[in-house]
């Protein structure tokens, strides 16, 4: 099966693919989609995500694939700028390790490439709250807690009811394993896209650590933090994502304001 892809602006020149983060979908980006009006835009629902829920089962090398027959069959010129958070932001990575000559410009924030400490222990719990979530992943109670946790707009309690509704437990536990024992590819060394490579101010510590690895090893990337912002900040601060995201595209530069330097 193909994946869901909402798909504007047919006649522009160039390609912009979103990739959203795990859990929810295509959704995500509907503010950048309004921003972005001048490109190309395509935004999949990812395997066993919105209405991609019966594509899979989800792994990182197969999402990869599929967005990379995407961007061959569907993107103008065969390449597309790729733009990804947390989740999309990790199969982002693998398509650069696998075949970065389709790739153009890079935005990814909220990239975790460090497998998280005493897996064995996160595992074991991870199972025990999957059985806990399932009675209670589709209470509104639930929902409005769980989009506290990103500082979600009440506005779109619609979208991630539906996001929440639509994924099976089986297949949360399957893309969390993906996502949280995700390591560094072999062949990032290799891409020479432009990549921007960013967290939120408010985003975890291993994931800022997981974006020095990865400016570490990407010959052409540059790195930043949005100030006063979590892990889904296009959603958050959508002017803020917006203005980085131009920036990024037409000059290869960031916007003054809004941003901090990694540092050491």
């Amino acid at each position: 099966m193909d994946l869901y892809i909402k798909e504007t602006g047919k006649n522009s020149d160039e390609t912009i693919i979103f990739l959203h983060g795990g859990g929810i979908s295509g959704w995500m980006w509907d503010k950048q989609i309004e921003a972005f009006n001048d490109y190309h835009c395509i935004v999949p629902d990812l395997p066993e995500h919105g209405k991609s829920a019966e594509v899979g089962p989800f792994t990182m090398k197969g999402a990869a694939e599929m967005i990379i027959n995407i961007i061959q069959n569907q993107a103008h010129n065969g390449r597309a700028h790729l733009v990804g958070i947390s989740l999309g932001a990790q199969i982002i990575v693998q398509i650069l390790s696998m075949v970065p000559e389709v790739v153009d410009h890079v935005l990814i924030s909220g990239t975790l490439v460090r497998s998280i400490p005493h897996t064995e222990t996160f595992l074991t719990l991870l199972n025990y709250l999957i059985k806990v979530y399932e009675p209670v992943k589709d209470t509104d109670f639930f929902i409005k807690a769980n989009m506290r946790t990103y500082n979600m707009p009440k506005s779109l309690f619609s979208e991630f009811k539906e996001a929440t509704h639509l994924i099976k437990p089986d297949s949360l536990n399957r893309i969390l394993k993906e996502n949280m024992l995700y390591k560094m590819p072999e062949g990032l060394e290799n891409a020479e896209a432009p990549v921007l490579v960013m967290a939120g101010e408010k985003d975890y510590k291993i994931i800022k650590e997981s974006a020095k690895d990865l400016l570490n090893v990407l010959p052409n990337s540059k790195g930043a933090v949005a100030l006063k912002v979590g892990h889904l900040w296009n959603v958050e601060n959508p002017e803020l994502f917006n203005s980085v995201l131009r920036s990024w595209l037409t000059d290869n530069k960031l916007p003054e304001n809004g941003l901090f330097s990694f540092k050491d």
